[in-house]
């Protein structure tokens, strides 16, 4: 009795710095979107372009810190790198899109339907994991979607694809981030998701790209830091938890995302409506978690 009770705040101050991380994480992501929305009003600046210097930003310091700590690459699993690398690139550059096309509250609640998707895929590709209960919460999150982004119509716009792509393709990214983060240190995986994703970028959307003016570099930059310090406490707490787990904390810009929208970039509130499906995503993903932990390993 006495030796289950000291081991606990072990476990629990380990769980912590995983948990304060990735939820720095989720605080840092939502900012780069609002200094997006806000670079609307003073300049015209492409997503690609916003997600090119996260990533070239997120590369130079990658670099820097690894010459300073003269630390080598590691690589073991070349195509865990390659998937996470090309998964995140996909989902950052839909997740910037759907905050140049729709809304901040919007890109952001449906970025954080990943965690669903994470449990669907788990359920579609694990046989060992599947989970009828999981998958019915995935249904029940949905339908906070659906409300979410039309509660007063049949369907949803074009735009919202970019937001779902998002959410979709950052589940792959979480996942083999998981995986990689078996076999790498953070300094690997960072240096080829930043370096790789930024070729990537320069290929598919250089034509996005010139010599930005003093604002124009002022946004970029300030997006950038915060994308790349996200990034980096997203990729170190996923040291403390796991896929679904990590998912969870990060929920929580859904919440930020809502309450903050209307006051620091002056979009619409949430109806009732509205609002009553962010909490049912909110709540989904605080299940999901709930219901992964309670399984045996």
């Amino acid at each position: 009795m006495s030796t289950s009770v000291l081991a606990a705040p072990q476990i629990t101050t380990r769980q912590f710095y995983g948990w304060a991380a990735v939820f720095g994480s989720a605080f840092c992501f939502y900012l780069a979107t609002l200094i997006i929305r806000w670079s609307h009003s003073s300049v015209d600046i492409d997503p690609s372009f916003f997600v090119f210097s996260r990533f070239l930003l997120g590369f130079v310091v990658v670099c820097l810190t690894m010459l300073w700590k003269k630390q080598r690459l590691q690589p073991r699993r070349y195509h865990y790198l390659l998937g996470r690398t090309i998964a995140n690139t996909v989902a950052v550059f839909c997740f910037y899109k759907a905050v140049a096309v729709s809304s901040v509250a919007e890109a952001n609640i449906l970025n954080m339907t990943y965690p669903l998707f994470v449990a669907l895929f788990s359920w579609l590709f694990l046989k060992k994991q599947r989970d009828s209960v999981a998958v019915a919460i995935v249904m029940i999150a949905f339908v906070g979607v659906w409300l979410v982004l039309s509660p007063g119509s049949v369907g949803m716009g074009f735009h919202n694809f970019w937001g779902l792509a998002s959410g979709f393709s950052a589940a792959f990214a979480i996942i083999y981030l998981n995986i990689s983060r078996q076999f790498h240190d953070s300094q690997t995986i960072l240096f080829f998701m930043f370096g790789v994703g930024s070729l990537i970028m320069l290929v598919f959307f250089r034509h996005h790209f010139f010599v930005p003016d003093r604002t124009e570099f002022f946004f970029l930059l300030s997006c950038s830091v915060a994308g790349v310090l996200g990034q980096y406490l997203l990729t170190y707490g996923f040291f403390f938890v796991t896929a679904v787990e990590g998912a969870v904390i990060s929920s929580t810009r859904i919440l930020l995302a809502a309450l903050l929208g209307p006051i620091l970039v002056a979009e619409p509130a949430l109806t009732l409506v509205g609002w009553f499906g962010a909490v049912l995503i909110f709540g989904a993903n605080v299940g999901l978690a709930l219901r992964r932990k309670s399984q045996p390993q």
